[in-house]
């Protein structure tokens, strides 16, 4: 069954996602970029405040494509305790030595999800050396969220053809960018993992907002087709 993480940027609103029983708590900064990153002490907290009730990912930001800058910055949040750590991997870096790079962090039990961007037209075998690095999953999104959701902006043949090279791979398969409620039954038939959300769990349906608990309820029940 497919399920819902919702991405949050502090304790009260990790709170209050536990509360709604979504299934992944995502920590991140919204402001900051697609996947701007919390400050690592903050993450500690709310990972320890969750204390194991939920899984936890978190993001380490949009950093430049430099293999000693991601790898360490991934360390460094594999070190808060979250569960998954996610890698954005955006345009114009050396990706084959960043994966090549990370792998020393995968070797050591740490679960890492790759996040490719749609409007950026990644290659999609990528996820092969993924799969031989050792990650834990890989994740389709968007960079830039004014150009629409995810199902705008990619071809919904694209979209499952991702998917399914992820799962045949055996890797956790997530999708998400500026994802609405009336993107959900659209994705559920390509059975991804999980479905990420953040804008549409906010007030306003601004991502930059706070989240509000009955938008919460009222995608995670869609997500899971119980509406």
């Amino acid at each position: 069954m497919t399920g819902m993480l919702a991405s949050v940027n502090s304790v009260a609103e990790a709170l209050l996602a536990l509360s709604a029983n979504v299934d992944i708590i995502d920590l991140k900064q919204p402001a900051l970029g697609a996947l701007g990153a919390l400050d690592i002490d903050l993450v500690r907290q709310i990972v320890t405040e969750i204390h194991q009730r939920c899984p936890v990912s978190a993001t380490i930001g949009d950093l430049p494509m430099q293999p000693d800058l991601i790898f360490n910055a991934a360390q460094a949040m594999s070190e808060t305790g979250a569960d998954y750590i996610k890698i954005g991997f955006f345009p114009d870096g050396d990706w084959p030595k960043i994966i090549n790079s990370l792998s020393l962090l995968c070797r050591q039990n740490i679960a890492l999800i790759a996040v490719l961007f749609a409007d950026s037209q990644p290659d999609f075998t990528i996820v092969n050396s993924l799969k031989e690095a050792g990650f834990a999953g890989v994740m389709l999104d968007t960079m830039d969220k004014q150009k629409g959701s995810l199902m705008q902006i990619m071809e919904p043949s694209e979209v499952g053809q991702f998917v399914r090279l992820a799962k045949t791979r055996q890797l956790l398969c997530g999708l998400a960018g500026s994802l609405k409620l009336q993107d959900i039954t659209g994705l559920l038939p390509f059975q991804p993992d999980y479905l990420g959300f953040r804008g549409a769990l906010c007030l306003q349906q601004k991502r930059t907002e706070q989240l509000d608990k009955s938008s919460i309820l009222r995608i995670k029940q869609a997500v899971h087709n119980t509406l």
